[in-house]
């Protein structure tokens, strides 16, 4: 074998290399994975489910700021600020993004006495047909609100779900 094929094929590697670092993605690559801005939300009342039963709900309307840092697409975390006045934590988990939040007084019983709920948010990039689209500025999934067990008496977790939609604006 000689010599000539072989720093020939070295030297085509290191060119490679070389342009590999060139057009590297740059430090603030994180930006690309996280959800970052100003959002329109909203949650669909009229599809509403209460503990797996289809029952009307009041809707929600917000704007949202969302300021997120990822190390990698996987792990991302950071927080939501709502022009309803709360705030809470965003991550991201197996490709969901996760909001929650307590929300207190969020339910009365029939003596009066205040429940606090779990407002959890569920989301994902959605593109125009409706499927996972990681590049996407429009997000879906689901807003749930859960109380605890035992709350009024009932043995059973009071559960609210509904459709829920976010776009950048």
């Amino acid at each position: 074998m000689s010599a000539a094929p072989t720093s020939a094929g070295a030297a085509i590697v290191a060119a490679a290399t070389t342009l590999g670092l060139l057009f590297a993605a740059p430090a603030g690559a994180d930006e690309e994975w996280g959800i970052n801005g100003t959002f329109a939300v909203s949650s669909n009342g009229d599809f509403a489910k209460i503990n797996e039963r289809f029952q009307d709900q009041p809707g929600e309307r917000a704007t949202w700021t969302i300021s997120t840092q990822c190390i990698s697409p996987t792990e991302c975390a950071g927080t939501v600020n709502s022009d309803e006045g709360w705030s809470a934590p965003i991550y991201t988990t197996s490709g969901l993004w996760y909001v929650k939040r307590v929300v207190p007084d969020w339910r009365f019983c029939a003596d009066g006495q205040s429940v606090e709920g779990l407002r959890i948010y569920k989301i994902y990039p959605v593109g125009f047909d409706g499927h996972f689209d990681a590049a996407s500025d429009e997000y879906t999934g689901e807003n749930q609100t859960v109380g605890p067990s035992g709350s009024c008496g009932r043995n059973q977790e009071p559960q609210i779900r509904m459709p829920f939609y976010m776009k950048k604006l």
